[in-house]
């Protein structure tokens, strides 16, 4: 718990997707760890400042509080909650002004696992606005409004389609925009009389391409507005009458568009109300697009397995090596990973020494053991936490999974939770066994 809150772990650090995922798993660690402290009394304060408020409207407001907590009764809560809002006032001193995502602080005294009080104060600017303003002081953190940085913001594309024209729709959460919609005179099956059959049917068919071509071309405009990528998480195609899957198969539709349709829908009703209506059909396959990449990924990586292509890694000490070396592109890690990182030292070499350890193998004495010679503690942090925090000093993506598909399950239990797909083969057995000549040799993480 107190690493967990010792670290300025969920600030902005930018705007790539990557980026965006890594902070949504460190306020989700956050939370869970925020959510299991306990304190004695009333000495736990949550503070949350919205952006574009005052720091001095809220050093009164503290200053108030102090006043006010001062008449407490039990002097034990009574000094606990004076020292917890004159720790919240120091680390406000540290800010000029209100970010501009708002500010967060988490301050109080906790109880540790072994009984004892320990003061732990958290602050940070979130990654996104936080428009809420709240000041509890209870027995426990209240961290309800972080919730609203774990709502998707991803975007979705809706093209609507049907014979009176083409309607292109933004869904990012719960807000849908119309980014543009034209009409269209399309001619009826059956033509009038004084023209021939098939001179009617290649005139409508022409029509019906040349609007096919138009959708197509706003689409790129719309979705891929810098020429590179799609500014989508995914699309959707909806619409009455055959078009939708007239343009799914055309040549004229932008090839990364079409790698980006996640659902084709069937609606009444062509426009805005054919809009609503594709929301609504779309609205758990949406709910399981994470859920989807997810198990994409992980099945991308067991094909590399049972296609025997040498080219991934699984495993603490195959994956760490792996990385060293530069060859993971992506690294794939089960969120909940419990391993610590070890910094050590041998005492009579100084020679620093870095171990990663699961729970189990921390307990065993001799895992702190080198020749015989007991190993030093100098630090320690959870693995998952040093990974985020230098997976780009490796030059790979790091991916974030769950073990609620079968396939996250399977990862976590057969793989031990961490593997990476991998650039080009390594020869792992070249690691297990070292030459003499290389016992000198250090990697990174030292193993």
């Amino acid at each position: 718990m107190a690493e967990v809150l010792d670290r300025s772990a969920v600030a902005s650090t930018g705007d790539e997707e990557g980026d965006h995922a890594i902070n949504v798993w460190r306020v989700k660690k956050l939370i869970k760890a925020l959510e299991a402290a306990r304190g004695n009394g009333t000495s736990m304060i949550s503070l949350i400042v919205p952006p574009r408020d005052q720091i001095s409207r809220v050093n009164r407001m503290l200053a108030d509080e102090y006043g006010t907590a001062s008449n407490i009764k039990s002097r034990v809560n009574r000094q606990s909650v004076l020292a917890a809002i004159t720790s919240t006032q120091q680390r406000l001193k540290l800010y000029t002004r209100v970010p501009d995502n708002g500010l967060v602080i988490y301050c109080g005294t906790i109880m540790t696992d072994d009984n004892k009080e320990k003061q732990v104060t958290f602050d940070f600017e979130p990654f996104k606005a936080i428009n809420t303003s709240l000041y509890l002081c209870d027995n426990k953190f209240h961290t309800e409004a972080l919730g609203s940085l774990l709502e998707s913001d991803e975007k979705f594309g809706f093209i609507v389609m049907d014979g009176n024209g083409a309607l292109f729709g933004l869904l990012t959460g719960n807000t849908r925009n119309v980014l543009h919609k034209f009409g269209v005179d399309l001619p009826k099956k059956h033509g009038r009389g004084g023209q021939s059959a098939l001179r009617f049917a290649r005139l409508r068919m022409e029509k019906r391409h040349n609007f096919v071509r138009k959708v197509a071309e706003i689409a790129v405009q719309l979705y891929v507005p810098d020429g590179q990528r799609p500014n989508v998480t995914g699309l959707i195609l909806a619409g009455s009458a055959d078009f939708k899957n007239d343009l799914s198969t055309s040549e004229m539709f932008d090839q990364r568009l079409r790698a980006k349709i996640i659902k084709i829908v069937d609606v009444s009703y062509g426009g805005e109300n054919g809009f609503n209506q594709a929301i609504d059909l779309s609205a758990e396959t949406l709910g399981n697009v994470k859920f989807i990449q997810e198990k994409r990924l992980i099945q991308r990586y067991f094909d590399e397995i049972s296609k025997d292509t040498n080219k991934f890694c699984f495993g603490i000490e195959d994956t760490t090596n792996a990385l060293d070396q530069g060859a993971v592109s992506t690294l794939i890690v089960w969120e909940n990973l419990e391993h610590e990182r070890y910094v050590l030292q041998n005492a009579q070499t100084g020679k620093e020494v870095i171990k990663v350890l699961s729970p189990d193998q921390a307990k065993d004495p001799a895992a702190f053991l080198e020749d015989g010679t007991e190993l030093e503690s100098r630090s320690s942090e959870p693995f998952v936490d040093w990974l985020a925090d230098n997976y780009k000093s490796f030059g790979t993506t790091l991916e974030f999974v769950t073990n609620r598909s079968q396939e996250g399950a399977q990862f976590v239990r057969g793989f031990g939770g961490i593997g990476g797909l991998l650039r080009y083969e390594l020869n792992f057995e070249h690691f297990a066994e070292p030459d003499d000549d290389d016992d000198d040799y250090e990697s990174d993480f030292g193993l």
